[in-house]
């Protein structure tokens, strides 16, 4: 019988080297939450040469319109079709099966590496990770307003080692020892507050006034180096 109290897991590490600090926040997490009983899959972008491109390879089969390329409306319709290309079907599943997702990479120009963004731009398409006709979410904002929380995740706060490349190993050994503790109880965490697109007055995008402050809620956690 399932244990409901066992979780599964998967994490998406986008660094290029296993031996980095990214990699040694990644395999802390793996160790710990396995340690706690919970199943832990990767989706490591660069050893699997994952594509960022977001192309008509991405569709097996004809187009619905071949003379008009229309990525949106393809991968919608791909997907709807089980006409996918495998990388992104593989991706699909695996979110499919997580209770929790946590994104490690390091952080470029105030944002995720290239690899990152192709893989929320190739597998979080439309009536996969959202409905675009009836999305509840503002669509705007960095990665937790315009995509995390659009798709339906429950956000928590980020994770964030702070200039990892210029701090000593004592700081490196305590970020570590952070994170290790924050997964104890990560499963018990509240989500972070995000407004809803019905929050906003649709013509000026203003919030309603009674709707001031409100609360809405995965992980990203992020390397600044």
């Amino acid at each position: 019988m399932c244990d409901p109290s066992q979780k599964h897991v998967l994490l998406v590490f986008a660094h290029q080297d296993g031996k980095s600090f990214n990699g040694a926040l990644k395999d802390a997490a793996i160790d710990t939450l396995r340690s706690l009983g919970h199943s832990v899959e990767v989706s490591d972008l660069y050893s699997q040469q994952f594509e960022p491109r977001a192309t008509k390879n991405d569709i097996r089969g004809p187009l619905q319109d071949p003379d008009l390329f229309n990525y949106s409306e393809e991968g919608r319709l791909a997907y709807r079709h089980n006409c996918q290309s495998l990388d992104i079907a593989n991706e699909s599943d695996k979110l499919k099966r997580a209770d929790l997702v946590i994104f490690q990479f390091p952080l470029y120009w105030s944002s995720v590496p290239a690899i990152l963004k192709g893989w929320f731009d190739r597998v979080l398409c439309d009536s996969f990770a959202f409905d675009f006709e009836s999305q509840n979410v503002l669509d705007q904002g960095f990665m937790k307003y315009g995509t995390l929380r659009m798709c339906g995740f429950d956000v928590l706060p980020p994770q964030i080692s702070y200039g990892t490349k210029l701090v000593e190993e004592p700081t490196r050994q305590q970020y570590l020892k952070d994170w290790k503790c924050r997964l104890q109880n990560i499963f018990s965490e509240e989500p972070l507050s995000l407004p809803k697109l019905s929050d906003f007055d649709h013509k000026s995008l203003m919030l309603h006034e009674e709707n001031g402050k409100k609360r809405v809620s995965s992980i990203g956690h992020r390397n600044n180096p």
